[in-house]
């Protein structure tokens, strides 16, 4: 946890910081900062800032996760309140990515090329976000058949369910 110093340096401007709002509730809201802003003088400022602030009674760091931890009087102080002050200190609400581990950026980057190979190799008309619920689909109807309407180890129904959620997923939104 951070120390308050420095009130009389508290509308010193700094450049834009990502946040994504993590939880919020009542008295209550926990912020997470953005990797490259999770600079000590950067999360100082912003609790030095808040603390500074009537209807705010407790501002928590840690550094390591990026998190801010806020207790506020819900009473006085209204969620919008709070937001238009960190606005104020430069805070960018922001969707956060956490970053991905080595592995899972080579197993990502693996579907992808695998992906793509798919879509050349049938000129365009089919890619994996198209098989992966047809396989799905296929081992569910292929449960129903041979084993009826049983609920044993993975019931029909259960992969007839991620074949449409998956193809849901994958086929709806920005490509």
């Amino acid at each position: 946890m951070l120390k308050i110093t420095d009130k009389a340096n508290l509308n010193k401007s700094f450049n834009p910081i990502a946040i994504k709002i993590v939880s919020d509730t009542p008295g209550r809201l926990r912020l997470r900062v953005a990797p490259e802003n999770r600079k000590v003088e950067k999360m100082q400022h912003i609790a030095n800032f808040l603390t500074a602030q009537p209807h705010i009674s407790q501002v928590r760091t840690n550094i390591h996760h990026g998190s801010i931890l806020i207790h506020h009087d819900h009473q006085t102080g209204t969620l919008s309140e709070i937001l238009e002050t960190l606005k104020d200190i430069g805070i960018i609400f922001t969707d956060i990515t956490q970053g991905q581990t080595e592995a899972a950026s080579g197993i990502s980057h693996a579907v992808i090329d695998l992906n793509q190979r798919v879509e050349r190799a049938t000129n365009g008309s089919v890619d994996l976000r198209f098989l992966f619920p047809l396989g799905l689909g296929t081992l569910a109807v292929r449960q129903l058949i041979i084993k009826g309407l049983q609920l044993e180890v993975i019931p029909w129904y259960v992969l007839a369910w991620y074949a449409f959620d998956s193809f849901l997923k994958f086929n709806t939104g920005d490509r």
